[in-house]
């Protein structure tokens, strides 16, 4: 392994690489939510650290912003308000914290039984399909009911971007094929601004140092109880990251430094990160990409990457730059990743080998994909679990209380119409 010492200067590099592969995703979540993009980089820099901290520097994982919390928050934000949604994001963090218990004392194996593909795959598709809407609104130029931008022109933006960031993904080599969101938002800006749609009076009075503008978190129990159980997909995609990042590198990390220690710095992290006002922070798969093209496996250079991040953060004009980016052109940008958000989902159902042609596992998918797209809401007094969170919930208990039903050979294909 590349675990050897090298020159400071190529390790920084190295983390300057991760950083950039990483970059697209992590701004993309809070502008499309409307939270502060430089909180983001700052909170990806942060939540790496404390990671690193609770690993004991062990894992070469970077913690970007979690695609999974992006509905919830822009429903949890038009519910409460933002004050409220940023104290449920770090409250989210308790499931974490569950989790890495549960793993130190009864073993992985136990939440892959709690947590099987027939609960987590319809639980990730929701995620993704239930935001379908909001991209067709975006791509096409709408802000709630207004047209901001004029519908021909903001859907040929959002295709320009659409298409760069697809034939990147299918055609493109190397580190450029880890970075497809990158290049799709630079060609969707490149034609909204030859197109006159591009705004730069922010960035001409912006300072280019400055203090991210911290968020005030405030407890709301209703917003708080909508939002935990949301937790449950990305504390699986840990568990997969982990798995993929260990299998890259040749070792076996929930071994040591443990499942459970990976599980509470992501949870810390999540946590921290929400009480400043940032999106909740997740392993990412592209930097597992890099890691295993680039072949270092070094956990300095994710240190290199936090601290880059954490600068960048600092940047005023840079922040202000991101905030210009035209509504089409990440409007095109999410066509693409909520339908592969989906896709993932549909992808766990696939390599777990549900077999659908059993009533009770057609009940689960059916019963979760419905409720949570359908955005079925239950409110008891100030408890209430909305859309997301209240499917994520049902496919556990429902994975936990359903009988196993008739053995494979006794199902008759007639038996659902």
């Amino acid at each position: 392994m590349s675990t050897s010492p090298e020159p400071v200067w190529r390790t920084a590099l190295s983390g300057a690489q991760i950083l950039f592969v990483a970059f697209g995703a992590t701004v993309l979540v809070p502008l499309l939510t409307g939270l502060n993009p430089s909180l983001a980089l700052l909170g990806a820099g942060i939540g790496t650290l404390v990671f690193q901290i609770c690993t004991k520097r062990q894992v070469p994982i970077y913690l970007g912003s979690s695609f999974a919390f992006i509905a919830p928050v822009i429903y949890s934000v038009k519910t409460w308000g933002m004050p409220a949604t940023l104290g449920a994001l770090a409250a989210a963090s308790f499931f974490y914290y569950v989790a890495a218990g549960l793993v130190k004392w009864r073993g992985v194996d136990f939440i892959h039984r709690l947590l099987p593909p027939v609960v987590i795959g319809p639980v990730v598709m929701v995620i993704g399909l239930g935001l379908a809407q909001v991209a067709i609104s975006m791509a096409t130029g709408k802000a709630g009911d207004a047209q901001v931008v004029p519908y021909g022109t903001a859907l040929g933006v959002a295709a320009v971007s659409l298409a760069a960031t697809m034939l990147t993904a299918i055609h493109a080599h190397g580190l450029l094929k880890l970075v497809p969101i990158l290049v799709g938002v630079a060609a969707g800006y490149t034609t909204a601004l030859f197109l006159g749609l591009v705004d730069f009076s922010r960035v001409i009075n912006a300072p280019w140092l400055a203090v991210p503008e911290f968020g005030t978190p405030q407890f709301n129990l209703a917003a708080i109880l909508f939002m935990i159980p949301v937790a449950i997909a990305p504390i699986v995609e840990h568990v997969g990251g982990i798995l993929a990042i260990g299998s890259v590198v040749g070792r076996d990390y929930t071994d040591q430094p443990g499942l459970h220690r990976t599980l509470l710095g992501d949870g810390l992290a999540v946590n921290i990160v929400g009480l400043f006002g940032g999106p909740p922070v997740t392993t990412y798969g592209e930097v597992t990409g890099a890691v295993m093209l680039t072949r270092n496996y070094n956990p300095v250079v994710m240190t290199w990457a936090a601290g880059f991040a954490i600068i960048m953060a600092f940047v005023g004009k840079f922040g202000a730059l991101l905030q210009t980016i035209p509504l089409p052109v990440m409007g095109g940008i999410m066509i693409l990743l909520f339908g592969s958000i989906a896709g993932i989902g549909l992808k766990t159902i696939i390599d777990g080998r549900v077999d659908l042609m059993k009533p009770r596992n057609l009940c689960l998918v059916s019963v979760t994909l419905v409720t949570g797209i359908g955005g079925l809401g239950v409110t008891i007094g100030s408890f209430s679990l909305q859309g997301i969170s209240l499917c994520g919930v049902l496919a556990v208990l429902l994975n936990l209380i359903l009988p196993p039903g008739e053995r494979e050979e006794e199902i008759k294909p007639a038996a659902f119409p």
